[in-house]
């Protein structure tokens, strides 16, 4: 598993990004992108390991891989989903409609489909965090029509 330095969201410290995928060369080349533009970045390479991660880290965001080994990444968003709002990006091989609309239902945020650009995968992330960070638990925004 490659590891960097882990800072909490929110901290004031880089946003933490679980990466899961079972390509090496993904998890390499994207991990070192987003590095570089300034996040922490620890990755899984099979369901059960992401959420294992996830449970010991919290991460600021997971990239998921839908085709993963052991527990398949429809069923690692769900599980996520039962405890979190935690952003979720699905980053995939699998662009039919209908998987884009179950992963979406199932509570992903965004849906990337393989091959990407890594500096829209990047650009992405940025404007998800940038709409959760703008949260503030237990509030809510009441539009007054009249």
């Amino acid at each position: 598993m490659y590891n960097t330095t882990l800072n909490r969201a929110g901290s004031g410290l880089a946003p933490i990004i679980l990466l899961v995928d079972d390509d090496q060369d993904i998890l390499q080349g994207l991990g070192n992108t987003l590095t570089r533009a300034g996040y922490k970045v620890v990755t899984a390479s099979d369901g059960q390991e992401a959420l294992d991660v996830f449970n010991n880290i919290f991460p600021s965001i997971v990239i998921l891989d839908l085709m993963i080994p052991v527990k398949d990444g429809m069923e690692v968003c769900r599980e996520i989903r039962k405890k979190c709002d935690v952003p979720i990006l699905m980053l995939t091989a699998r662009d039919d409609s209908i998987d884009k609309i179950l992963g979406l239902e199932l509570g992903a945020d965004d849906y990337v489909t393989k091959p990407f650009d890594s500096r829209e995968v990047v650009a992405r992330i940025r404007a998800i965090l940038r709409r959760t960070s703008r949260k503030i638990p237990g509030t809510s925004m009441v539009f007054d029509g009249g």
